[in-house]
């Protein structure tokens, strides 16, 4: 059994799984639904339900109208192996109208939330001397696109102030 996301657009359901695929590794555009008979946000013959998949995750896009729109308290977080891919994913979410946010996050132009993180920021942040963290972590609250040099330079600094006294 897998849990499906169901993800609700004004109308633009077929634009936001075509911009997803074309980013995301592993992803694809499935099966749809026309409306047999009108409904409240669709007329008869209208694209309700779009099926797609990001990262082998299967998702649903439906044109549910104007009623409800996307928050941060909702977020899809982007594994990235390194900072060519925070940078890579950064630039394609953040293309045509997404707005860069704190720390990582970012609404793309679809105003779905990401946060664009790796696990190396880990070795800062989470490491094991308190100074260099609580930098690396400060550091990190003033970034917009994670820099990962920014975050280890800032833990370092930190580290070895703290060692010498």
């Amino acid at each position: 059994m897998t849990l499906t996301t169901c993800l609700w657009f004004d109308g633009n359901a077929r634009a936001a799984a075509e911009f997803y695929v074309s980013i995301f590794p592993d992803s694809s555009i499935g099966n749809n639904w026309i409306a047999p008979t009108d409904t409240p946000s669709n007329e008869v013959g209208t694209e309700v339900v779009v099926d797609f998949t990001i990262f082998g995750q299967p998702f649903i896009g439906l044109n549910g109208g104007p009623m409800f729109t996307f928050s941060e308290a909702i977020s899809f977080q982007i594994p990235c192996a390194d900072q060519a891919d925070i940078d890579r994913y950064w630039d394609l979410l953040t293309q045509d109208g997404g707005t860069p946010g704190r720390c990582g996050w970012l609404k793309d132009k679809f105003g779905v939330s990401w946060q664009v993180v790796s696990s190396q920021m880990e070795k800062f942040i989470g490491g094991p001397d308190p100074e260099g963290a609580k930098a690396a972590t400060e550091a990190m609250i003033s970034m917009e696109k994670i820099v990962l040099a920014d975050l280890e330079s800032a833990y370092l600094a930190a580290a070895e102030s703290s060692n010498e006294s």
